[in-house]
């Protein structure tokens, strides 16, 4: 786990860890060595109010495991206080040349105490951690309290610890920073023993002397994660850093989580190949109740090869093993026996009994469609040189097709880099806000003509440099979604895809993506599934020289897409088009009927006739880029 904390350093009392030293911000946290995991304590600096964060690498390093590193100030010097439980002692460590160089000032404590913290209140130096060394207390522990008029004298203990023994319920262990409140202290508590879930709590501090304490749990509101397993504490949250800045007057707080691991979409493939495989032996048992289905095998399959065999023991073992498998055989086959036809579907009680079996099984099945693409498997984005951002995602629709939108939504919004959901609504009622369910924000643009123009229509309010265009009925995983950001973020002045196409032939010829691959490359891509700058994109196709493919566009009701391709490749002599393999996906419009273009021969004899007419207008589109060309494996 990780635990980022700030603290001023000029504060009176003592609080850790974030400096406005030179007009900055200093975060210290936990990682782990990737070749021991042994946790260290490093530092990161931030020069804009914590926007963004520059990392300083690790700060203090010994041979046991440290975690949460509570850094203070007092007397014009900054302390840190690291959890040192493994090594059975608690260290307090001076800093000598800040935020880098630190030495040990002295033990405090010859406890294993975890989660340890420190704060000044009415006049005496408080020290609340959870004791470990008590039997049947290794998982949580339970607070213990130490007093003292300085952070550096000794520490004498609190009447009754531990604390959580006595009947006020403290039994959670800190989960970050006390703080002082209107004069009232509080204290961050975590839940104990579970590894999900939102388990931050507060409580205030009612009494706190050298012989009673009592503390109550006051609300702390915190949303769930909008975006469930994708968010960055999908797993849970578990550390709070509140701290009052007296420089700036405001409050300022860092909160710690962690995200569901990426390969936890293999556990729900898993989960729910196993529901398609119950379904299926279902069925067979279904089949073989009604009598519909008589599987009997036969038992020459287990009769012994005649052949002349050397080697005695061979032979044997041969044999044995084929006398196990008649055994078996038979023993099904008696079983398929007695299932047979045991169930009468003509009577109504039989029905019943059918229809129940039915339904089971597309619960099963209904179960196994959502593990395996209901979009909630944790998919992480990718960083570029430790940086991460977000896109808009724009999808074009009308009113027949409301209930892909409504799936589309849903799914794409618990995508970890998906900023907004812009929806481009070119016909009918438009959807209302409650009609959509959405992790991220969704606007509605009602568009006053019906057009594929519309597509790429200019749109101030976008937020983000990249816009992803996905029609509303294509659904892939969000690891496709971010593997294909990250190719754009390396390539921005470039649209990148995940249906490569190639255009060739006297007369140019529009071809599929197997012709493609037999050919070794493509020169387009489709923009119903691609990323791509906005602003370049928008201003080239609304460009005067683009008019004449407007109005195809408009004749055809088609070619949106190939007209994007044609003014990309004609603005540059440099790629212009970068092809992603999608993991899977799956065009949901072959079930809905309403498919723009479900008849494919007639679709791509379209586009032939505007390869043709955009070819005389904006140049050639032949040159190709080979599959593989990239190295990284997403584009075979």
């Amino acid at each position: 786990r990780t635990w980022r904390s700030l603290d001023p350093p000029a504060a009176s009392s003592p609080a850790p860890s974030s400096s406005s030293r030179g007009g900055g911000i200093y975060m210290f946290f936990e990682t782990k060595n990737p070749v021991t995991s042994q946790g260290d304590i490093a530092a990161a600096v931030s020069k804009d109010a914590g926007a963004t964060w520059q990392q300083l690498g690790v700060v203090l390093d010994e041979e046991w495991h440290l975690s949460y590193p509570y850094v203070f100030s007092y007397n014009s010097k900054v302390y840190m206080m690291p959890e040192s439980s493994k090594n059975g002692d608690l260290r307090l460590y001076r800093a000598l040349d800040f935020p880098l160089k630190w030495t040990l000032e002295k033990v405090l404590l010859e406890k294993p105490l975890v989660d340890s913290v420190i704060i000044n209140f009415r006049g005496s130096y408080w020290l609340i951690g959870s004791d470990l060394s008590s039997y049947g207390a290794k998982q949580n522990g339970e607070l213990s309290i130490w007093y003292s008029s300085s952070p550096l004298a000794p520490w004498n203990p609190h009447r009754h610890n531990t604390i959580g023994s006595m009947d006020n319920g403290s039994s959670f262990r800190n989960g970050g920073r006390p703080f002082v409140y209107d004069g009232d202290l509080y204290r961050i508590g975590k839940q104990s023993g579970g590894v999900s879930g939102h388990s931050i709590k507060v409580f205030r501090v009612e009494i706190l002397t050298a012989n009673e304490y009592k503390e109550i749990e006051v609300p702390f509101v915190f949303d769930k994660p909008r975006k469930g397993r994708n968010a960055w504490n999908g797993a849970r949250s578990h550390h709070l850093d509140v701290q009052w800045l007296p420089s700036s007057q405001l409050w300022i707080g860092v909160m710690d989580g962690d995200r569901v691991s990426s390969n936890d979409s293999v556990h729900r493939l898993t989960i729910g190949y196993m529901f398609y495989g119950v379904t299926l032996l279902l069925v067979l048992l279904l089949g073989g109740l009604i009598g519909a289905i008589r599987c009997t095998i036969p038992l020459r399959w287990c009769v012994p090869h005649t052949e002349k065999r050397d080697d005695f023991f061979h032979s044997k073992q041969q044999f044995f093993l084929k006398y196990k498998l008649s055994s078996l055989f038979s023993s099904l086959n008696k079983l398929g026996s007695l299932l047979g036809g045991r169930i009468n579907y003509r009577t109504w009680k039989g029905r019943v009994y059918v229809v129940l079996v039915i339904l089971v099984l597309i619960f099963l099945t209904c179960l196994g469609t959502h593990c395996i693409y209901g979009g909630n498997g944790a998919e992480e984005p990718y960083p570029i040189k430790g940086r991460y951002s977000q896109f808009t995602l724009l999808t074009m629709t009308y009113d027949a097709r409301l209930w892909n939108l409504k799936m589309f939504v849903e799914h794409y919004s618990k995508c970890a880099s998906v900023r907004e959901i812009v929806v481009i609504w070119n016909k009918g009622r438009p959807p209302v806000q409650n009609e959509l369910k959405s992790a991220v924000p969704v606007r509605v643009r009602v568009e006053d003509k019906n057009t594929l123009n519309n597509r790429f229509n200019m749109d101030e309010k976008i937020k983000t440099r990249a816009v992803m265009e996905l029609d509303d009925d294509i659904m892939m995983p969000c690891d496709d979604l971010e593997r294909g950001f990250k190719v754009w973020r390396e390539h921005p002045d470039r649209i990148v895809g995940y249906y490569p196409r190639l255009a060739e032939g006297t007369p140019l010829e529009y071809r599929n993506e197997r012709y493609a691959r037999q050919q070794g490359g493509y020169n387009m891509v489709l923009t119903g599934a691609a990323f791509m700058d906005h602003g370049l994109a928008f201003e080239r196709y609304w460009s005067k020289k683009a008019e004449v493919g407007r109005k195809m566009v408009d004749s055809f009701f088609n070619c949106e897409d190939v007209l994007l391709n044609f003014l990309f490749a004609n603005a540059s002599s440099m790629s212009t088009v970068e092809y992603v393999k999608p993991a899977w996906a799956i065009d949901m419009s072959k079930f809905s009927g309403v498919a723009i273009s479900r008849n494919t021969q007639a679709h791509y004899h379209v586009r032939s006739k505007c390869l043709a007419k955009f070819s005389e207008v904006y140049g050639n589109l032949t040159a190709k880029r080979l599959f593989s060309s990239r190295g990284d494996g997403w584009d075979v």
